[in-house]
């Protein structure tokens, strides 16, 4: 990992001053680096020692942060990781375009790899993922959403990038067929064990843990599975308040929200389904080779499905 941070520094380099300002500020504001990490562990998992998997592990880290710079502006949020967001700090404006920047880099490095399958990855995920942020543009104050829906969604979104990480580190240990199709599917799962957590902690951990507001979910309108739960369990009167909220993005309603949320086991449901996607990332892993990076694979799964940050 600390091979991949040498490679951002180098990468997120321009002439252009306030693109080194905000490329700066958001690589460095303390995330948790699982997307890079996957792209070492698939590969090593692999007996790769191509140097490539570095500059790899930094492609996948500029895109997700590329994401982040334009899903805050979409938004509007103004906390991540504890810190202001960069559309606070530098405007809307230089933060899509720097998010743009960051996509075109990380194309320009795969291009350096000189692999067309990679690119063609990378093109096919980013491509899927811009169709879950307008997905999920198009749920947002949307109370009718259902459990499918919103699984697309995540899939789409978050999940896409996890496995494509797992896939550029298995297609660079040249993998079998087989077992790429193998380090894809942890990917999915991982990433979907993930996304759901996150949507937990939205109504239930402390702020100063994750570092993001709680209820934005519900200010944003995002009929998230705690919520569509807690619509189909609750009594009429539940969950027309809950459909209320969601429709009118009313975080004024949070604290009964949250109360119905705990009342029909949303919270726990949820965890219940993160559970489930973290024990098929194992299952899919299973056959791989006993060495310590898919014993840190597996450990992975554990942790994304039970953090409480």
């Amino acid at each position: 990992m600390a091979a991949v941070d040498t490679v951002i520094r180098a990468r997120l380099h321009s002439e252009v001053a306030l693109v080194n300002q905000v490329g700066e500020y958001i690589v460095n504001s303390g995330g948790k680096r699982l997307r890079p990490m996957l792209v070492l562990l698939s590969a090593q998992a692999f007996g790769c020692r191509d140097k490539h998997q570095y500059e790899l592990a930094a492609v996948v880290e500029f895109i997700h942060t590329a994401t982040l710079l334009h899903d805050d502006v979409v938004d509007e949020s103004d906390l991540r990781r504890g810190r202001e967001t960069a559309n606070t700090l530098f405007g809307n404006a230089a933060s899509v375009l720097v998010g743009d920047f960051l996509y075109s880099r990380a194309f320009q490095m795969m291009v350096d790899v000189g692999e067309m399958r990679v690119m063609q990855i990378m093109a096919d995920a980013t491509n899927i993922i811009a169709e879950g942020e307008v997905l999920q543009l198009l749920n947002c104050h949307d109370a009718d959403v259902d459990i499918a829906n919103y699984m697309r969604v995540i899939h789409c979104k978050t999940a896409k990038l996890f496995e494509a990480a797992m896939r550029l580190g298995a297609i660079l240990g040249q993998a079998s067929e087989t077992d790429e199709e193998a380090a894809a599917k942890y990917g999915m799962h991982l990433g979907t064990a993930f996304q759901l957590i996150d949507d937990v902690l939205d109504y239930s951990a402390d702020e100063a843990e994750t570092g993001k507001h709680l209820g934005d979910d519900l200010a944003e309108g995002k009929p998230t599975l705690p919520l569509i739960h807690a619509m189909q369990q609750g009594t009429p009167q539940q969950s027309a308040l809950v459909r209320a909220a969601i429709e009118q993005g009313d975080v004024a309603k949070l604290a009964r929200v949250q109360e119905i949320i705990h009342a029909t086991g949303a919270l726990e449901f949820t965890r219940q389904q993160a559970l489930q996607e973290a024990e098929a990332a194992c299952a899919a892993v299973a056959a791989f080779s006993d060495t310590q990076f898919k014993r840190a694979l597996l450990e992975l799964a554990h942790f994304a499905a039970t953090r409480q940050f």
